[in-house]
């Protein structure tokens, strides 16, 4: 029988947002992977896991990935973990859970850190819908990715880092316009957790003069966002039922 893989997230700032169930899966398998076994030893120390680590990442993937699938094969059940965050979300993961899939083998993916969703909630602009762009391309691409976005009517996230961040905002200001809503935020669940709203222009004149630090998300309204919509049904339905009980 086919051991399986779980896809494991763990922290993208304070270490406490691990769960126990994770804490758990780590010490029962057989072998993790991780993106940076360095990275991953800390904490693997904190939680007092000692299960035996190997590198997987983006580098080695092609190469490590049929190996991986015959120790699942023989019964084994493996966990894949990154830095930070996710499995497959702007990281390795993808490439091992395909194999899996074309192999038979299960994969179960546990529920937990990601940072685009408490910047998505953090932002105030509309979560029903909303489009997960990660990183945009770093040359190639990148202007007619950015014109393609020019239209989406849904909130889009983008990470990016902080060397590239003020080129990025004056990037999305001129083709978005300079008026649209957004929001930064840098270092969630860390020390220096923040969040800073305002229009693209304003937060790209903002960080202009304010050398940004730490893992960034940055949250852009769609085109004619929907906020204006809502606060408009909002005071509406206030209204009207204001008028009720000034009426009973």
């Amino acid at each position: 029988m086919s051991g399986k893989l779980y896809m494991v997230p763990t922290p993208v700032g304070n270490l406490e947002d691990m769960t126990m169930r994770a804490v758990k899966v780590l010490n029962d398998v057989a072998l993790i992977l991780a993106e940076d076994t360095r990275t991953s030893a800390v904490l693997m120390k904190h939680f007092g896991i000692n299960t035996p680590m190997r590198s997987h990442h983006k580098f080695n993937e092609h190469n490590t990935t049929s190996a991986i699938i015959e120790r699942l094969k023989a019964g084994e059940d493996i966990a894949l973990i990154t830095d930070a965050g996710t499995p497959g979300i702007s990281d390795p993961g993808f490439m091992l859970s395909r194999e899996c899939r074309r192999n038979g083998i299960t994969v179960e993916t546990l529920p937990g850190a990601t940072a685009f969703v408490p910047a998505l909630v953090n932002s105030g602009l509309p979560c029903e819908r909303f489009a997960f762009e990660g990183f945009l391309p770093v040359k190639k691409g990148r202007a007619s990715r950015l014109e393609a976005l020019a239209q989406e009517p849904r909130t889009m996230i983008f990470y990016e880092s902080p060397n590239r961040l003020v080129k990025t905002l004056q990037q999305l200001a001129e083709t978005f316009g300079a008026d649209r809503e957004a929001s930064v935020c840098r270092e969630i669940s860390k020390l220096h957790d923040t969040t800073h709203h305002g229009t693209l222009g304003e937060l790209h004149e903002h960080f202009s003069h304010e050398a940004p630090r730490g893992e960034i998300v940055i949250i852009v309204a769609g085109k004619d966002s929907e906020t204006h919509v809502k606060v408009d049904k909002y005071a509406k339905f206030k209204n009207k039922y204001s008028q009720r009980d000034e009426n009973a």
